[in-house]
């Protein structure tokens, strides 16, 4: 190996390949389905954080945020069964808040028009999901610019909550990742 040279740099290179092989431990998903859910709670954040990914229906295994690529031949499937505890990789947005406030989450996703794949964008704000929508389409029309590729048809999930009084409240949406 070689050391990278730079100001305050002392890491050695690694070494680069050009794909993963299947042999390596880079997981390549192959197939993604979309969930949304959200949760109200008189105690906690966190535990209307927990309910809103009941309803998802991934509150049951362990979470890993990942950026946004969706890769080529990816299919998007009905919901999947995933085993209790697993390392699931998901695109996730999650928004919280308190009691009078109109919160929202969601995502946003398309496939780009040459087969290479998509991208996937999240956002959430203090508003509607009117208000979201539009960033999120917004924020997809970025991801192409900067790419200098044109995107189909962009598909949408997001959620909306009004907080009650004396409460906590969640909004979740996620692109969840399959093998």
């Amino acid at each position: 190996m070689k050391k990278v040279k730079g100001p305050g740099t002392s890491a050695l290179a690694v070494p680069r390949t050009r794909d993963p092989t299947p042999g390596t431990l880079v997981p390549v998903p192959t197939r993604f389905f979309v969930t949304s859910g959200k949760g109200i709670n008189k105690t906690s954040e966190l535990n209307a954080f927990d309910l809103a990914l009941l309803e998802a229906r991934i509150g049951e295994q362990n979470l890993v945020s990942v950026s946004s690529v969706l890769p080529i031949g990816i299919r998007q499937v009905d919901r999947a069964p995933i085993p209790r505890g697993a390392i699931t990789h998901c695109v996730l947005a999650r928004h919280g808040g308190g009691e009078g406030e109109v919160i929202s989450a969601g995502i946003a996703y398309g496939f780009r028009t040459d087969g290479e794949g998509g991208y996937v964008a999240e956002g959430h704000l203090h508003g509607t999901q009117k208000s979201l929508k539009e960033f999120l389409k917004w924020r997809m029309e970025e991801i192409a610019h900067f790419r200098g590729v044109e995107l189909r048809r962009i598909h949408y999930r997001t959620e909306e909550l009004v907080i009650p009084m004396d409460h906590y409240g969640v909004c979740i949406a996620a692109v969840v990742f399959l093998p």
